[in-house]
């Protein structure tokens, strides 16, 4: 798949959004790799089973050599902090894998983490890729917990968002432009 972007002159962040094996991670890949800078993969997913094994593994070899992966499941604020600058793009893949482990944590402090992220992202100061799953085009869950889950990442992708100048969404592998940035002779 070849991403139709503009590279990050316009766009510092973007959200790619999408459902499962929509290809909102090989997108989210194209993206980062037009660039010609280093390339940081921030993976949040841990590999509980072998199946999730599997995929970690799949997504590891795919990326190939150019990437450099760190693992964090939780502390998603400092691994973004540490990670950005302008000498590479950092690709964070993906946020509901990442509220997930919060929530399953029982982590009293998910809220403070998820404002602590948007801070990070806010300031971060290089580019940044993130893959995140829209969760709220289906039915309404029949359990508490999915359906906070589900509330609560329909107002993580929100948020990012609203913070990130760029926002596609993925079906069928194909983008659709959500949110575009404003070139430089556009803006204001």
């Amino acid at each position: 798949m070849k991403a139709e972007f503009p590279g990050f002159s316009a766009a510092r962040r973007v959200l790619v959004l999408g459902g499962a094996r929509s290809g909102k991670s090989r997108f989210a890949e194209a993206l980062a790799e037009a660039d010609e800078r280093s390339l940081l993969y921030i993976a949040t997913g841990a590999g509980g089973d072998a199946e999730m094994a599997e995929r970690i593994a799949h997504h590891r070899n795919r990326r190939g050599q150019r990437w450099t992966t760190i693992e964090e499941p939780v502390d998603l604020a400092g691994a973004l902090s540490a990670a950005c600058g302008p000498e590479r793009v950092v690709l964070v893949d993906c946020l509901t894998l990442w509220l997930t482990n919060l929530i399953l944590a029982e982590n009293e402090d998910a809220g403070a983490r998820e404002t602590a992220f948007l801070d990070a992202l806010a300031h971060a100061s290089g580019p940044v890729v993130l893959v995140s799953n829209e969760v709220g085009l289906g039915i309404v869950p029949d359990n508490a917990l999915a359906r906070d889950f589900r509330d609560r990442a329909g107002r993580l992708n929100q948020w990012t968002a609203d913070i990130c100048d760029a926002v596609y969404f993925i079906a069928a592998g194909l983008p659709l432009a959500l949110k575009t940035p404003l070139e430089e002779s556009e803006a204001p």
